[in-house]
């Protein structure tokens, strides 16, 4: 397969004219050379936080605090999904998966509630689709050890030592949600070490400063902190400390479109169009050990193609800043989810 284009080229993006050479769902070769096409070529996104179990339930509660819309156990999302079938679950699941294949997510890092039957669900759900969720199990260790880690709630739901001890000696990814409506769990999440934080809204400065001395990553997904009203993460002040992914949360309370989530990130931050699309692609990818969001040889063929001709993006003078802070799924060319391993 040969793609033609305007190519954004490494962790850069730096756009060149030419050919990007996918041989076995591996990126082979990038040529410069004139193109036939005006596509822009660039790397699959990477949705570093979802809650797809939310798609049952899309718009619902509208005005509710963030604790009476998802606090386990009695939060709205959770008395919803308990009363949900299986069937209703994972086919709500399959659409959300397929809306986010569609707009050029090539994986998400999922915290699946339902234990592991919870985790058997949403494996159901992407069958047949080439988006592949890395699914962070929840509830009970069982479900962490059917699953790629553990996503905990946070640390003033509950004592997580335990989980984080089987899930580091499985070698699993572990992650924690933190900050988001206050900063009192921060420290507490911190004292388990985990791979990645998610939120970080409200932090103080010994937080960032561990988060440093660290190097934790953090995920934050400002739609959805500003639809619980919860606030908005400081990206700048955080992007000081450590690597930023990009992740849009519940499908409750926003789309799983990556497009969206670094419009409002570009425009709520003064984080640089490159910076964006990092957050979107190769640091989302880094935290979960996946070889892509990047386009460069050796890397997993996990690639987005843009109609740069399109009525939206033609004329466009900066081509990062473009697809960062403009471009749609109405622009999508083409996804291809190629891997090395195929």
């Amino acid at each position: 397969m040969i793609l033609e284009g305007t190519v954004l080229r490494g962790p850069d993006f730096e756009p060149v004219e030419g050919r990007v050479v996918v041989e076995d769902g591996e990126i082979a070769a990038i040529e410069e050379g004139e193109a036939r096409s005006d596509d822009i070529v660039l790397p699959a996104f990477v949705n570093a936080h979802t809650h797809l179990g939310d798609s049952i339930a899309k718009e619902a509660g509208g005005g509710l605090s963030l604790d009476d819309l998802v606090a386990p156990p009695d939060g709205l999302k959770h008395r919803l999904l308990r009363e949900a079938s299986r069937e209703e679950t994972v086919e709500a699941m399959h659409r959300s998966l397929r809306y986010m294949q569609s707009g050029g997510t090539a994986h998400c890092i999922e915290f699946r509630e339902g234990g592991v039957e919870g985790v058997s669900a949403i494996r159901e759900a992407a069958d047949g689709l080439d988006v592949e969720p890395v699914v962070l199990g929840r509830e009970e260790i069982e479900a962490m050890e059917a699953s790629d880690g553990f996503g905990a709630s946070g640390a003033r739901d509950a004592d997580f030592d335990h989980e984080r001890t089987a899930t580091r000696d499985a070698g699993k990814l572990f992650g924690i949600h933190a900050g988001e409506r206050d900063s009192h769990d921060v420290n507490a999440a911190l004292d388990l070490d985990p791979d990645f934080l998610v939120h970080m809204v409200h932090t103080e400065p010994l937080h960032r400063e561990r988060v440093a001395d660290w190097e934790i990553p953090i995920v934050v997904c400002p739609r959805s902190n500003l639809v619980t009203g919860v606030g908005v993460p400081d990206m700048d002040e955080l992007a000081e400390h450590t690597t930023l992914a990009l992740g849009t949360d519940n499908v409750m309370l926003n789309s799983p479109s990556m497009f969206r989530e670094m419009e409002f990130a570009a425009k709520l931050s003064d984080r640089s169009a490159a910076d964006v699309l990092r957050m979107a692609t190769k640091h989302g990818a880094d935290i979960a050990g996946l070889n892509c969001g990047v386009v460069e040889p050796g890397r997993d063929a996990k690639l987005l193609v843009l109609d740069g001709d399109s009525d939206n993006l033609d004329g466009a003078r900066d081509t990062v800043r473009a697809v960062v802070r403009r471009a749609g799924v109405a622009d999508v060319r083409d996804v291809v989810l190629g891997s090395a391993d195929g």
